[in-house]
């Protein structure tokens, strides 16, 4: 017991240590260029268009090439695994809680989509109860693949991810100020306590979504079995490594101060980096931990689960009334929903930071 305190008091040591990081550092940038703070720091924050640079194909050309090397060995293993015999057989019927998630999405969905003038009032806020009855659906369909989620088995921990979901988020919000890559419109001029509580709302379903759908992808064979044991990557100088990691991710979240158009992946990149960089300068269990041994499963099913989410945020952000648009330096091309279409390969990092916070909650 006083092992598993000391691990978790640890874990929140480095996520204070790493938000303080990401808070000052970016802050630090936009210092280094004698540019005022202010804007920066403002709540509610103003999210309007802001100017980038245009398309450019070479740019293009190379961030896909990037996308494409990183991911094609981890889709055509996925896509030749040839399963395991004998199948999975339901362990329980869909529960009826699953049902109600299915019926309460479906009836948010065309509320958030329709344009009715008595549901004006209701389609700002469909986000929500859309997000609750998704992660409902994704933990009762594990629970008939298996018998058992995350609701079930840990309904404690699995409660926390709601505040700490939101906070997290909260993050990304404030990193979004120096690269301006989305703004939100048709939002109403709310004060800054209401504008914390409406956003707050839908932050807070975030890390449970992905969680609950990495573990539904684990249940699939496909999506788990190829990964379990692949080839081993470890440094030769972990700590060497952990440390030059760490600058790294500390420097690109300086430049995002500085330049923001130059440096915007970073937004994603920079703090799972930096959080796993922290772990393992301590030698702590982290989510990268299992690919020293070939065990990969945990890094890719949650960076599947969060591209799975991200797309149906995007799908039904796409059709609501207050929403979120893109504005992204020279890859601003080929949109799916909102999105462009390199800006998924985002969500891989995303996802894997999601592990690294979500998984410190539910151990």
């Amino acid at each position: 017991m006083l092992e598993i305190a000391s691990g978790e008091a640890g874990a929140f040591r480095r996520v204070v240590l790493a938000a303080a990081l990401v808070f000052l550092l970016p802050l630090a940038g936009v210092a280094a260029t004698g540019k005022p703070l202010s804007p920066y720091l403002e709540f509610p924050p103003r999210t309007s268009h802001a100017a980038h640079p245009p398309f450019s194909l070479p740019v293009f050309l190379f961030l896909a090439f990037i996308e494409v090397a990183a991911t094609w060995p981890f889709l055509r293993r996925m896509a030749s695994f040839a399963g395991i015999a004998g199948g999975r057989k339901p362990a329980l019927p869909f529960p009826w809680w699953g049902w109600a998630g299915l019926a309460a999405g479906g009836v948010c969905w065309v509320v958030a989509w329709s344009r009715f003038h008595w549901m004006g009032r209701l389609q700002a806020h469909t986000f929500t109860p859309l997000w609750l009855s998704f992660i409902l659906v994704a933990n009762a369909l594990t629970v008939r693949r298996t018998g058992r989620c995350l609701i079930l088995s840990r309904p404690h921990r699995f409660l926390l991810l709601f505040p700490a979901s939101a906070a997290f988020w909260w993050t990304f919000e404030y990193l979004n100020r120096f690269v301006g890559n989305w703004h939100y419109i048709g939002e109403k001029g709310f004060g800054p306590i209401e504008y914390f509580l409406f956003a707050t709302l839908p932050f807070s379903t975030v890390l449970p979504a992905v969680l609950s759908v990495r573990e539904l992808l684990r249940t699939f064979p496909r999506f788990d079995g190829p990964f379990l044991d692949r080839r081993p990557l470890s440094p030769p100088s972990p700590k060497r490594t952990a440390w030059a990691a760490l600058i790294l991710s500390c420097a690109g979240l300086a430049l995002v101060g500085v330049v923001p158009d130059a440096v915007f992946p970073l937004v994603w990149i920079a703090p799972p980096l930096l959080l796993i960089s922290l772990a393992a300068l301590r030698r702590a269990p982290h989510a990268l931990s299992g690919i020293a041994s070939g065990d990969w499963r945990s890094v890719v099913s949650s960076a599947l689960a969060a591209v799975l989410c991200g797309f149906f945020w995007e799908m039904w952000n796409f059709g609501s009334q207050a929403k979120w648009v893109y504005a992204i330096p020279y890859v601003d091309v080929l949109h799916v929903f909102e999105m462009p279409l390199l800006g998924y390969a985002g969500y891989l990092p995303f996802g894997v930071l999601c592990a690294e916070i979500g998984d410190n909650f539910l151990a």
